[in-house]
């Protein structure tokens, strides 16, 4: 069986890339990388060489492979990593997150939710009886627009990827859900209180990324998190691989092609960035009540005793997640 080649330069091949019709040796895939977050930065206006930034890092590929290409394009990025408290996936998760940052000379900023806020993400599950990535997100959210603003960072980058927000649009899509088609954009500028937020990887997908990662020898968190089983993000990703894998290129022309075409149709339908907002009477952060729903959250199940993350998983998911953490014992 003949070996593949590069197309740029007839090398040996490492990945077959059906989207671009092409494979691709080590060194361009790298240079294929590279050039499409240049080409998403730069179609979006996302960030400039001044900015002070602040990479929300989780030490999955995503997070870690945007701040490598940030870092090596010549931007200037910090790490923020949250301890979310998620048994032994977040343990892990952060020694990655820090092994990166130490081989690299790169700062990492760390909080942790059980010893900071008095929760973690598993008991405010059980606790106000919602479903795990309800807690986790609204927590990170909070927390990484407080550190970008008390840190004077112009600029909160994220992990999302091609795949990501495909889903997310499909999702959307599927309940015409015109609020929350309005808002995902690759850039949400500054407001209010927010700090700005951008997502420089919507042009690469999570096998291009784990690509660079493996290329770039970094070391992240390859399982996926435990409280995530049943999550219906899932099932569209897996629906989006299915169209696909017998069409390739339509997951980047349905999210590219709704940023370019739909998204400026939907331009001020987005209540949430058009509302009146005042500061949070705990906090001070932006908020449409009195009180932001982070510190209603943290009022809520601050305090209480940490409930094992098996306790609010369903059955099947329980069972995977305690064959992982025997395997890992």
């Amino acid at each position: 069986m003949s070996q593949s080649k590069c197309r740029v330069c007839r090398e040996p091949a490492i990945i077959d890339l059906p989207r671009h019709n092409a494979n691709f040796c080590a060194e361009h895939l790298l240079q294929l990388c590279r050039r499409q977050v240049e080409k998403a930065i730069a179609d979006h206006d996302m960030l400039s060489f001044d900015d002070r930034i602040l990479v929300a890092v989780s030490g999955g590929k995503d997070s870690l492979a945007v701040w490598d290409l940030l870092t090596e394009l010549g931007y200037r990025a910090d790490g923020l990593y949250v301890g979310l408290g998620i048994g032994g996936y977040s343990d892990v998760s952060a020694r990655h997150a820090q092994r990166f940052a130490d081989e690299r000379g790169l700062t990492l900023l760390t909080i942790d939710l059980r010893d900071q806020y008095g929760y973690d993400v598993p008991t405010a599950a059980k606790v106000t009886r919602r479903v795990p990535c309800s807690a986790c997100g609204l927590s990170k959210r909070h927390l990484f627009d407080r550190a970008a603003l008390d840190g004077d960072y112009d600029v909160v980058v994220t992990g999302h990827n091609l795949d990501d927000e495909a889903a997310v649009l499909f999702g959307n899509t599927l309940r015409w859900d015109v609020e929350y088609l309005a808002r995902q954009l690759p850039v949400l500028p500054a407001r209010d209180g927010f700090p700005r937020k951008v997502k420089p990887l919507i042009r690469l997908t999570e096998r291009e990324m784990a690509a660079w990662c493996i290329v770039r020898g970094i070391d992240y968190q390859v399982d996926e998190c435990p409280m995530a089983y049943g999550n219906k993000h899932l099932a569209y990703k897996d629906a989006l691989n299915s169209i696909e894998r017998e069409s390739p290129g339509s997951k980047a022309a349905f999210y590219l092609e709704f940023v370019d075409k739909m998204a400026p149709l939907l331009a001020g339908t987005n209540k949430a960035a058009t509302g009146e907002l005042r500061a949070c009477d705990r906090c001070g952060s932006p908020t449409t009540g009195e009180t932001c729903a982070f510190c209603r959250l943290e009022a809520r199940v601050s305090g209480h005793e940490p409930v094992p993350v098996e306790m609010v998983l369903n059955k099947r998911a329980r069972t995977a997640y305690l064959a992982t953490k025997a395997a890992g014992e």
